[in-house]
């Protein structure tokens, strides 16, 4: 799909097709009711406009979409809607140790024991070493700079589908 596409569509349609980037559903309204978009660069820049104008409890409907990293399981449950969206996000955990596997479980439910919400991180480009060395240090966050931490990394997260959505190589 390319921008005049995303465009034309009905906004129940143009509604799905954000939803595949990001679930929040006061995001997605506000991308629908945003288009016509004349650039990328536009709608790159009212994604995050919009993005950051949302409170906590849509950043918490957010994360919701998302499986625990290393997770597989959840990860073809959750994802069975946004799964050409988000293929590959989480590869590197293939090749991880069970070693570190073990610890991402570990850590991850640390984690959402600590915040009430899971681990999210931009794993596209990361090793699972990588995922869970930032993961033991987002652990001794206070709540309010782990909801931001994971917010930013939401954002990363929604434009590299957003690029995929649109056919845009990263």
């Amino acid at each position: 799909m390319n921008l005049e596409q995303l465009n034309q569509l009905s906004a129940d349609d143009a509604a799905t097709a954000f939803a595949n980037c990001c679930v929040a559903s006061r995001w997605i309204e506000g991308m629908v009711a945003a288009r016509p978009f004349v650039s990328l660069e536009q709608l790159y820049q009212l994604a995050d406009s919009i993005w950051q104008d949302l409170e906590e409890a849509d950043y918490l409907e957010a994360f919701e979409g998302h499986p625990k990293i290393g997770d597989v399981t959840s990860l073809k449950q959750k994802y069975a809607s946004t799964k050409a969206l988000a293929a590959g996000e989480q590869s590197s955990v293939n090749d991880a140790t069970d070693e570190v596997i073990q610890a991402l479980a570990t850590g991850n439910s640390d984690y959402e024991n600590r915040y009430g919400f899971i681990f999210i991180v931009c794993a596209t480009g990361k090793s699972a070493a990588e995922m869970l060395a930032l993961l033991q240090a987002r652990l001794g966050n206070e709540r309010s700079v782990e909801v931001q931490n994971a917010a930013d990394e939401q954002a990363k997260i929604t434009r590299i589908r957003i690029n995929k959505l649109l056919d845009i190589a990263a």
